[in-house]
């Protein structure tokens, strides 16, 4: 959106995580700030100031927030507010130094276990499993066993360990869509 600019193009104004985006990873999306196409939050920022984050204005959470998105698009939308206030508390840097550590993690699984049909369930399980969640999949996934196995088998095995750790935190790996009618 013209006018509107960002230096943090990992989270986004509205709070969804950018750095674990497959759009983004695919180099089809810079995220908010970067030219892409018109967002009704980037104009509402540069209409109060033209807050960095949701959190920063005076009237978060406003009726966006009232309730959570019931429908994803190619990224969850689930934790947009958790995510947002997360950053708030711990500290902008520190929450993209942790989601730059999910980002190398999802970099991993996808260059290494994605059998073409996986992508989706990884893109999920970074942006919705707590690190040290994931990190125990990387390990469990890195250990000698399966270093060498075929693609489809550690494809299938990285998708039961994450979806394993998906139950235990009681998270669905699956993107909410609409059904059309």
């Amino acid at each position: 959106m013209k006018g509107f600019e960002r230096e943090n193009l990992l989270l986004s104004l509205c709070g969804l995580n950018c750095g674990l985006c497959t759009m983004k990873l695919g180099g089809h999306c810079g995220g908010c700030g970067s030219g892409s196409q018109p967002c009704k939050i980037a104009r509402c920022s540069l209409e109060h100031g033209g807050a960095q984050y949701c959190f920063q204005c005076r009237e978060y959470p406003c009726e966006r927030y009232r309730e959570p998105d019931r429908y994803d698009s190619f990224i969850t939308h689930r934790n947009k507010m958790r995510d947002l206030e997360r950053a708030r508390d711990m500290g902008v840097e520190e929450y993209n130094r942790e989601q730059k550590e999910k980002a190398r993690i999802l970099d991993y699984l996808l260059s290494t276990c994605n059998d073409g049909r996986r992508k989706t369930l990884f893109t999920l399980a970074a942006n919705l499993l707590e690190l040290p969640a994931l990190h125990e999949a990387e390990a469990l996934l890195r250990d000698e066993g399966m270093a060498g196995a075929p693609l489809k088998e550690r494809a299938v095995y990285a998708a039961g360990l994450l979806n394993e750790r998906a139950e235990s935190e009681g998270v669905s790996l699956k993107l909410r869509k609409k059904k059309k009618l």
